[in-house]
C-alpha cells in the first residue's frame, strides 16, 4: 500500500454497529465505527465463503475482547482487527488503515 489516503464519505453518515460498503479501487471495503469506543474499522466486503460483496451487512459481535462481524450469508464471523475467520482460522480477509481527517473516513490506498 502507498502513503496516500481516499476519501470515501463524511464520518456522519457512519450508523454504530451497522456497516457501509465503499470501492477503493478495485476492493470492495467494508467499514464500520463500533458504538461506545467511535473506533472504525475496515475490512474486505467480500466473504470468501459466500463469494459475495456482503460484510457491511453482517453483525458486529464480540467473544473474548475480539471485536468481529458475522456474514450475513453462511454465519461465519471475521475479526475486525485482523481479519481472521474465527470460525475458520486458515481464512483471512483483508484489512485497511482507516482514518478520519476532517470529518472525512479515508481508507489507504
Amino acid at each position: 500500500m502507498s502513503d496516500s489516503w481516499i476519501s470515501v464519505c463524511d464520518e456522519s453518515v457512519l450508523v454504530p454497529d451497522t456497516g457501509i460498503c465503499a470501492k477503493v479501487g478495485d476492493d470492495h471495503v467494508a467499514i464500520f465505527k463500533v458504538a461506545g469506543s467511535g473506533d472504525l474499522f475496515a475490512i474486505s466486503n467480500i466473504c470468501p465463503f459466500g463469494k459475495a460483496s456482503v460484510l457491511s451487512r453482517g453483525l458486529i459481535g464480540e467473544v473474548d475482547g475480539a471485536l468481529y462481524v458475522a456474514s450475513p450469508l453462511l454465519k461465519q464471523r471475521f475479526r475486525l482487527d485482523n481479519g481472521v475467520c474465527l470460525d475458520d482460522d486458515s481464512i483471512t480477509i483483508a484489512t485497511y488503515p482507516v482514518r478520519v481527517s476532517d470529518g472525512q473516513v479515508e481508507i489507504a490506498a
